[in-house]
């Protein structure tokens, strides 16, 4: 049968199998994080030929009784082609990654512009993530990146399943601790409950809807316990009473006893996920705050002036000329070719910004690579769980390199004031003044690298994003790495009783900013002549609005 442009074969069990004639095996080779040397972002705005979009929707699904924590769910398995099949932007090596997808006919086709959606957890860019390293990243190249067509494999509709959740209104995937409730409900119940986890009191008595059900922790799990949802109400199919009474005790009894052997595996993954942080990002919140600290408190500070450490105070970028300074040498190593001096400020701001972004989705890209368990799901889940994600982990990590004046940038060479951010023209001033203030809140819970580094690793590996395959297989992962954190949190930060439930809450707070901010480059795109999007991140934006 045909779906979306492939030709695919059923197997026993319900997967598909796509077969491999050479126009799959071709679409599917296309890499996506790393550039040529070359390329030109005067082609920003020329993204490659309109591909069909195909939707694949497995019809193989099923549920079975099972233990609590892996009850009714998608569990859509779907093997990908042969391993020849697999060649993505996630395994590709530095020197086999390309841009160049080639261009058909001898030509591209016209840039597809973003249509305006509902999603909360689009991509954005971003300006303050961590800079480039100092080799600079040559961002120049002609030919338009593409990610795979597998971006669009395996997404599936979900049809033929129309009871609502009982707690917010979405729809339902199954029967779960003793509710019709969808994937997000049930595994916030999950977590709540496996974790012992307690919200800050709420007595507004929050409306609790599909949009809004992670706004308030609290008033959601209070709706999850007036509507029945109970750890005894997990259903076990044609079995006497007695003997589920027995099983749910042994489970319980099994969870207490394995708890001390079970902290000792989490503080093995919590220092695995540390140790993948400190080596694939470069500009770590402890190194950003010995910069911060004592240095960047006046705008007449100049590059090569020595601090009491030793150490030189970044070049502080405060208005036209001293970014101009700072692009020829003093602290990028090369200038944004789409945006020449005589462009106007606000222009070379967006340019330099997405050129920051795309450093570090590569870097967030081998982080991703290096947690437990992410290597072993479907290539096209690990795509997608990066494609929706690196904007949320970037929100994330970009207040460490804030402080109430500016943010570093490059590297930590350079230090942009805010001032100077707001004194850009509309829309450009309005980049990058909600994170500062997401950083004020942000920053207040005084977390370091090993905390952030789990807490981005949890957002990376998130199960409600459109299209993932394998729901429950990633469900898991991020349930591991949460508990990990949770524990951590507790050691770390023995004070703060409520650390982690706010760190959750967080979670929606950027899904929120990054929707934002998406929002905001589409006005952009479509006001400012002068302005592109670049490449890579065309790819991410795409199918997503």
């Amino acid at each position: 049968m045909t779906k979306g442009g492939r030709r695919w074969r059923w197997h026993e069990g319900g997967s598909a199998r796509p077969r491999s004639d050479g126009r799959a095996m071709e679409e599917s080779r296309t890499s996506m994080l790393t550039a040529n040397q070359n390329e030109d972002p005067k082609a920003w705005g020329k993204s490659d030929k309109k591909r069909p979009k195909g939707k694949l929707s497995p019809s193989s699904r099923h549920s079975s009784p099972g233990p609590p924590e892996e009850e009714t769910g998608l569990d859509d398995k779907m093997e990908l082609g042969s391993a020849g099949e697999e060649s993505s932007w996630l395994e590709a090596s530095p020197e086999e990654q390309s841009w160049d997808r080639g261009s058909q006919n001898g030509h591209a086709g016209e840039e597809e512009p973003l249509e305006k959606g509902s999603s909360s957890n689009s991509a954005s860019c971003s300006t303050g993530s961590p800079a480039p390293s100092s080799s600079g990243t040559d961002l120049s190249q002609t030919s338009p990146p593409s990610l795979s067509d597998q971006l669009l494999l395996g997404r599936d509709d979900r049809s033929g399943i129309n009871v609502e959740c009982r707690i917010c209104g979405d729809r339902a995937s199954g029967f779960h601790y003793g509710v019709h409730a969808c994937e997000g409900c049930k595994g916030f119940f999950r977590r709540t409950i496996r974790m012992k986890l307690e919200y800050e009191r709420c007595d507004r008595s929050c409306k609790i809807q599909k949009k809004s059900r992670n706004k308030c922790q609290y008033c959601r799990f209070q709706k999850c316990l007036m509507l029945g949802m109970s750890h005894d109400a997990i259903r076990y199919g044609r079995m006497p009473e007695a003997e589920k009474r027995k099983l749910v005790a042994g489970l319980l009894a099994g969870e207490a006893c394995s708890q001390n052997s079970g902290a000792s595996d989490l503080k093995s993954l919590a220092k695995r996920v540390n140790n993948a942080y400190q080596k694939n990002l470069n500009m770590t919140k402890k190194k950003a705050r010995s910069i911060l600290t004592g240095k960047t408190s006046s705008t007449t500070v100049r590059a090569g002036t020595s601090s009491s450490s030793g150490n030189k105070n970044p070049f502080v970028i405060h208005d036209m000329d001293t970014l101009w300074q700072a692009e020829n040498g003093l602290v990028w190593n090369q200038l944004v070719n789409g945006a020449p001096p005589h462009k106007e400020i606000g222009v070379h701001v967006f340019y330099r910004c997405q050129c920051t972004t795309v450093e570090t989705v590569r870097e967030l890209t081998e982080f991703a690579k290096s947690i437990p368990g992410f290597q072993d799901l479907f290539l096209n889940d690990q795509v997608t769980l990066l494609k929706y994600g690196v904007h949320e982990a970037i929100f994330a990590m970009l207040p460490s390199l804030m402080n109430k004046d500016g943010l570093l940038v490059a590297n930590g060479l350079g230090f942009v004031t805010r001032e100077f951010l707001r004194s850009l023209r509309k829309p450009f001033s309005e980049i990058m003044e909600p994170k500062f203030e997401f950083a004020v809140k942000f920053n207040a819970l005084e977390l370091d690298d090993s905390d952030l580094a789990l807490y981005v690793a949890a957002i990376i590996l998130c199960g409600d994003r459109p299209g993932l395959m394998n729901i429950k297989q990633v469900e898991d992962i991020q349930d591991n790495i949460l508990q990990a954190l949770n524990l951590h949190l507790n050691t770390n930060h023995p004070d703060s009783s409520f650390i982690f439930p706010k760190l959750l809450q967080k979670m929606a707070d950027l899904r929120q900013l990054v929707t934002e901010n998406a929002l905001l480059v589409q006005k952009i795109k479509k006001t400012e002549s002068e302005t592109s999007l670049h490449p890579l991140l065309q790819e991410i934006y795409r199918d997503m609005y």
